[in-house]
């Protein structure tokens, strides 16, 4: 099995829900040890979002849960008792990075302040990640993903043309902070090998919402103009978007005007008409060349649609649904559906990670087998064991930790 190149890292997810647990799912996934701390009682809260559930019926499985929580194992300890406080401060004196979401300054309440971090562990790297910032005047707001969705503009430009804000079907500013924050913990990771200490990175829902603006952003930011929702068809380039065929759509993506040159004779069209010669102008006209493309279209299926275009080199595709993305064997070849043996729910699927790294010889460099994600507590005697301790006290629920970022 390749260890993968964050091998003998230890990180500590103190996080719950999804955008710390998806960060410290990817430095799992790049072979890092990663040991969850979980709350007794439900642990961490998407344990509960469902259905679908899978497993035995007296512990039912969320498969919510194990889209953000693959190569964990689960330790449950009470960080409101002095037994579960001074296990986790032995976990912070051996581990390499320590990832949290509570709300601005609860962690400190507990003890856990980034001096305290520090204190114990001056190599420690603190990943925290707030719903709108650390500071500011909004910084104490908890993060919910939809809101933060609509707080960062997202929902503003997503949806039909003159329809309602809409929210992205994924929690991206969830997903998007704890990619952000990974990427974080791994310059930390480089930087202290150079320093020898660690250090505090910091990102927020609404930080990862605003970064993936884009064009978008810049549109207001410099040219002065607000963006508006624009349906399946690009606001600034055309034709780029979906079009109807005899029995369903196909996508487009005219990105320069060489593809232009090749689409415009095969959907019967001059490519000099001065209604569609440049792409201002094709933007200008999108309603006009939308029709024309759709008409040509209008006698051919999706495959032979799709067909035609990749002849003639235009960039284009189907619009998928989840089943057929991963019955799709381009998807299984990239390693983006992984098998695991699940403790309670058996051998299961689960969507696999983006990244792979390999040697100029095609070797991998990253895990060549998977850990599915744990049940709640799974592994508590076994780490508790290896701390030196053992458990001399009950654990009990009497409140829990105010967390920043929650339910998606």
């Amino acid at each position: 099995m390749t260890a993968g190149p964050l091998d003998r890292v230890l990180v500590l997810d103190i996080s719950r829900a999804l955008a710390g647990p998806i960060a410290a799912m990817m430095l799992g996934d790049m072979g890092a040890r990663v040991i969850k701390v979980e709350a007794p009682g439900s642990g961490d809260d998407s344990r509960t979002w469902g259905p679908p559930f899978v497993g035995p019926e007296d512990d039912l499985q969320s498969t919510y849960f194990m889209s953000a929580n693959r190569n964990k194992e689960s330790i449950v300890v009470d960080l409101k008792t002095e037994f579960g406080r001074d296990a986790l401060r032995r976990l912070v004196c051996r581990a390499d990075v320590l990832i949290e979401n509570m709300r601005p300054g609860a962690f400190d309440r507990l003890g856990f302040s980034a001096q305290a971090l520090a204190d114990l562990n001056p190599r420690l790297i603190v990943l925290s990640i707030t719903g709108f910032g650390h500071d500011g005047p909004e910084g104490h707001r908890p993060g919910y993903d939809q809101i933060a969705q609509g707080e960062a503009g997202l929902m503003s430009v997503t949806g039909e043309h003159g329809g309602a804000p809409t929210r992205i079907g994924v929690p991206i500013a969830d997903v998007l902070a704890g990619v952000h924050g990974a990427a974080g913990v791994s310059a930390a990771l480089a930087s202290r090998e150079k320093t020898g200490r660690g250090m505090v990175v910091r990102t927020s829902l609404l930080a990862a919402a605003v970064s993936v603006h884009t064009f978008q952003g810049t549109k207001w930011t410099v040219g002065g103009e607000v963006a508006a929702p624009s349906g399946n068809h690009h606001p600034q380039i055309a034709p780029y978007g979906s079009f109807r065929c005899a029995d369903g759509f196909v996508q487009i993506a005219v990105g320069s005007e060489q593809i232009w040159q090749r689409l415009a004779p095969l959907v019967g069209l001059d490519a000099a008409d001065l209604r569609f010669a440049t792409n201002t102008e094709r933007v200008a006209n999108q309603a006009a060349l939308q029709d024309a493309i759709e008409t040509s279209f209008a006698d051919g299926t999706r495959s032979q649609v799709l067909a035609s275009l990749e002849a003639a080199g235009i960039p284009a595709g189907a619009i998928r649904t989840l089943d057929e993305v991963y019955d799709w064997e381009q998807t299984r070849s990239q390693g983006l559906l992984i098998e695991v043996d699940h403790s309670l729910a058996g051998p299961i699927q689960l969507p696999g990670p983006a990244l792979r790294m390999e040697t100029p010889h095609g070797h991998s460099l990253v895990r060549s087998e998977h850990e599915a994600p744990p049940a709640l507590g799974q592994h508590t005697e076994r780490i508790l064991a290896w701390l030196g301790i053992g458990r001399d006290q009950e654990l009990t629920d009497d409140g829990e930790p105010e967390f920043a970022e929650l339910p998606s």
